[in-house]
């Protein structure tokens, strides 16, 4: 089968959560079909060679989509005098809308597949069978931020959030077919008819992200995309109000912020006990010189892939329910979870003082994830859901 793939982004380098997604279905989906890739690019410093030369092996055509500054920022002002949400406006072009009908007149695709609801209106009136991968509720996701952001923003993430909840119904009957990263997920996405949508997990690159024996550096590690919002707070919440429960007891205990692109308030995080690394050639490396791996989130929806390759690199792991609900771990046994930051810093010094705790928690959490997620079973599923019959 010919696949056209549609992305809001380049799927490389692999720091952001849909650009890992994309990448390894678009690997494992090459394996029995052709694909034709087509990227947004709304960027203007990523190393597009280099992102060609690591996709070029699955492709039989790449087309990376620039999407100008100023094109981006009259689409949001037009989205906002419309129904569309903000970001939809931010990813849609006239100019790219032309090259990607064009794209699939040459190609003749038998199906197209679209990552995230952001790149819907460019597919919507082509008549040419279709899935869209919603991926995270982006609504509910909006809807977490309203309490926590400030009085001159809150309008504005209102505003988006119901938005963002029409469109992803009406989304919905725009498309044969529709995946999430999640059962939670998916039973947020708001439409009758959600029972519908496949449930297709993230996987881990086991090869990649293995269990390393490295002299430990670090005590504590968080990693991320750190300009995420979620991520921010996740960031800002651990150095301020977790770490210093954790420094009353053994005030030796450093933290590791590691990741691309670092907000201003994580940065502003920088002291002697806590590190900010920054884009890391290597991620491995934040994971492999850590002790624990913690994700203290409180905003955002989805599957965390952070946790993933914690675990896969057979680290001990905290996290709270929200983060867990999609990961469906095991409390106590495969991974460790705390609500508020009393329980998260207890559960901190108890993996770093109780090494048969922590030996446990790093084998189960290993495991667990080394039988449960997997990226050509994973994409196995959406194969399966692609080549099948909508009607049926």
């Amino acid at each position: 089968m010919r696949i056209f793939i549609l992305l809001s982004r380049i799927p490389y380098p692999l720091e952001k959560g849909d650009k890992l997604r994309a990448f390894h279905q678009i690997k494992e989906l090459s394996r029995n079909n052709e694909i034709i890739l087509c990227a947004l690019n709304p960027v203007s410093h990523i190393d597009k060679q280099k992102a060609f030369s690591s996709l070029q092996p699955y492709c039989r055509s790449i087309n990376f989509l620039d999407l100008p500054l100023y094109g981006r920022l009259v689409n949001v002002v037009r989205a906002f005098f419309s129904s569309l949400p903000l970001q939809s406006g931010y990813f849609y072009n006239y100019r790219a809308a032309g090259e990607i009908r064009r794209l699939i007149k040459e190609y003749k695709p038998d199906h197209i597949y679209c990552q995230l609801i952001r790149t819907a209106e460019y597919v919507k009136n082509i008549p040419v069978r279709k899935t869209i991968d919603y991926q995270d509720v982006f609504s509910y996701g909006m809807k977490r931020r309203i309490a926590k952001s400030n009085f001159f923003f809150r309008p504005f993430i209102k505003l988006e959030f119901n938005r963002l909840s029409n469109y992803e119904a009406h989304v919905f009957d725009l498309f044969d077919h529709h995946t999430i990263i999640s059962v939670p997920d998916r039973d947020l996405i708001p439409h009758v008819d959600r029972h519908r949508i496949k449930v297709v997990l993230n996987g881990v690159d086991h090869e990649f992200f293995k269990p390393r024996q490295t002299r430990k550096k670090t005590d504590v590690v968080f990693t991320g995309n750190m300009a995420y919002p979620p991520n921010v707070d996740a960031a800002c919440f651990l150095a301020k109000e977790i770490m210093p429960l954790v420094w009353k007891s053994n005030p030796e205990v450093t933290l590791l912020l590691a990741g691309a692109s670092p907000d201003h308030r994580v940065t502003a995080l920088k002291s002697d006990r806590v590190k900010v690394s920054g884009w890391m050639d290597d991620i491995r490396e934040a994971y492999a010189t850590s002790r624990v791996f913690i994700a203290p989130m409180r905003l955002g929806t989805g599957l965390q892939n952070k946790l993933l390759e914690a675990m896969a690199m057979k680290l001990p792991t905290i996290t709270t329910a929200l983060a867990n609900n999609a990961l469906n771990a095991v409390e106590n046994v495969e991974i460790l979870i705390g609500e508020d930051a009393p329980a998260l810093a207890v559960h901190i010094l108890n993996l770093l003082n109780d090494h048969d705790l922590c030996k446990l928690i790093a084998e189960n959490g290993h495991q667990f994830v080394l039988h449960n997620y997997n990226w050509r079973e994973a994409t196995r599923q959406l194969e399966e859901l692609i080549h099948s019959d909508p009607t049926l």
